[in-house]
């Protein structure tokens, strides 16, 4: 029990670190925005559908719509890695502001339909590259894999919360005063989350990229290739095949159980329509709960156990609901089920952000986007089939099934990713000891972090000598180091830095380096060196700096 209120404890302070933070405060108070004007938006745009064209015009305007951002979103995510990502979000948002704003105008004017329905489309387009940029955008912000982890708590809270809020404001305004009104309140939910993207600063963090990189518009930029870069990444990375193949699993399970829940309290437990309302409630109670229970995982590093955990708990619970067939039984069940959604969205959203790389990031969420909307699409389109074949019952425990088989299919792999992602904090304290290297996003410092190697050296052992080859660059964690360079000894206390110079220079080494007392050392390769410095361009540039101003005060020495 102690050790369960420290890890809360814990976690706790790492979300209290999440506001503490001024960019991942305003990234998340953003997002806070975005999700409930988007489902405030959606409804409002159903019921108007609704009201001018039946259901047919429902399903067809909501068809149009997904499939229209699901098309965009792998494309439209180059953005977040050719520009910053904070200005990618302004760009949705204003998008989405000026949609909504419009439709606001239209519906006042007795305008016809179909451009009511041109400016929802509009809007779904616009919206579709909001959630890569941020996605990609939060561990550039992050200080720490728990403050990462905390950010997505809070963003999972906000769009549990968004659920419940904006379906409520959409249909609220529109049978208190009406359409315009309606959508002129969406449309201030995105100028909400526009004034807080406007106030973000990564500190040119933001889709970095090295010189001759795609941003410079040479080689593939702008081409087919730079487009499907998402789609290449993912295919040759197993880890990330893994985790959106996981999250598109649970996706898929979410769109049978849109149709599964209807069938389940109207002609299963004859709960009637409002047994529809009752279900979903359960649900998203469930996944504000979660919130909870994922705090207190926090601190304990495990997402790719919580992963697991999550799809068991998804998976179960309508298991349970189809052998227990009663009203209390699947509330309850529907609870447990939202508890395991909001794991599973957590966990898999932080290894992704952890395992993607830094500069086609945007275009990985990009795809993530597109496949959710397509997982959604198939579950709902599956689930009749499965009711037809199996019956309600029948369907839930097929259903049900799936995603607890598939955690015991996966758990090795996910317990392998916990395992490569358990960095020590000493390694990643000794990083950021060092200017240029503190600059990297919070997924390159862990790379780096496991590449270390500790080194010990006695009193008087020789580091390196002047006119070696350098191979590695050293961190001092403990002691005292000699520099004999030609005009005399410069001493360096912990914590210090040598080696870089020949690194990033690609010459021999100037200097001479020994342990004055016993030292001791972390030491990282040259190729993951140059890789890292070289492909960020600010720390490339205070590295340089650094370069420069020793080299030049070694020759103003030497004369």
């Amino acid at each position: 029990m102690e050790r369960a209120g420290g890890q809360f404890a814990e976690s706790l302070a790492a979300v209290r670190r999440v506001f503490a933070n001024p960019n991942l405060r305003r990234i998340e108070l953003a997002f806070a925005g975005s999700a409930v004007g988007n489902y405030a938006f959606a409804v409002a745009i159903a019921i108007y559908a609704f009201h001018h064209g039946g259901v047919a015009a429902v399903g067809i305007v909501t068809a149009i719509r997904q499939t229209a951002a699901a098309s965009v979103a792998p494309f439209a995510a180059s953005l977040a890695d050719r520009f910053r990502r904070e200005r990618v979000m302004l760009v949705s948002d204003a998008g989405r502001l000026g949609c909504a704003g419009g439709i606001a105008v239209l519906v006042s004017t007795g305008s016809p339909t179909i451009a009511v329905y041109a400016l929802a489309v509009g809007a779904s387009v616009f919206g579709a590259v909001f959630r890569p940029a941020e996605a990609s955008l939060v561990p550039l912000v992050a200080a720490s894999p728990q403050e990462l982890t905390a950010a997505n708590v809070t963003a999972s809270t906000f769009d549990s919360v968004g659920i419940f809020v904006g379906p409520a404001l959409g249909a609220f305004l529109i049978a208190w005063s009406g359409y315009p009104a309606a959508f002129a309140v969406v449309a201030a939910t995105f100028a909400w989350s526009t004034l807080f993207v406007v106030r973000i600063s990564s500190g040119g963090r933001s889709a970095e990229a090295a010189p001759g990189s795609e941003r410079e518009g040479k080689g593939e930029a702008g081409g087919a290739r730079a487009l499907l870069e998402g789609f290449r990444t993912i295919a040759h990375e197993p880890r990330l095949r893994l985790l959106i193949g996981l999250y598109d699993a649970q996706c898929f399970v979410a769109g049978t159980l849109g149709v599964l829940i209807v069938a389940t309290a109207i002609d299963l437990l004859g709960m009637g329509n409002a047994g529809v309302g009752i279900l979903q409630s359960a649900c998203g109670v469930g996944a504000i709960l979660g919130a909870g229970v994922a705090l207190t995982l926090v601190s304990r590093s495990r997402l790719g156990r919580d992963l697991a955990l999550g799809l068991v708990l998804w998976g179960t619970p309508l298991i349970v609901v189809g052998a227990l067939p009663y009203s209390v039984v699947a509330v309850v069940a529907l609870a447990v089920l939202g508890i395991g959604n909001t794991l599973v969205d957590i966990s898999s959203m932080t290894l992704i952000q952890r395992t993607a790389v830094p500069e086609v990031a945007g275009r990985i969420f990009g795809v993530l986007e597109s496949s959710i909307v397509a997982s959604l699409a198939l579950g709902a389109l599956a689930a009749p089939a499965l009711i037809t074949l199996l019956g309600t019952r029948g369907a839930l425990l097929a259903v049900g099934a799936i995603l607890p088989l598939l955690a015991v299919a996966t758990s090795r792999r996910l317990r392998l990713i916990d395992d490569g992602a358990e960095i020590p904090q000493e390694q990643i304290a000794a990083l950021r000891t060092v200017p240029f290297l503190a600059l990297l996003p919070l997924q390159m410092i862990e790379y780096l972090a496991g590449q270390l190697r500790q080194i010990e050296l006695r009193s008087g052992a020789t580091l390196f000598t002047r006119g070696d080859h350098g191979d590695s660059f050293y961190i001092l964690e403990r002691g005292t180091l000699a520099i004999d360079l030609p005009d005399g000894v410069k001493l360096e206390e912990a914590p210090a830095f040598v080696g870089e110079i020949a690194l990033l220079r690609d010459i021999p080494r100037t200097a001479t380096v020994r342990a004055v007392t016993d030292a001791a050392l972390w030491a990282l390769d040259r190729e993951a060196f140059l890789a890292a410095v070289a492909g960020h361009a600010r720390a490339r540039g205070h590295a340089d700096s650094i370069v420069f101003a020793r080299l030049d005060t070694a020759n103003a020495n030497a004369l």
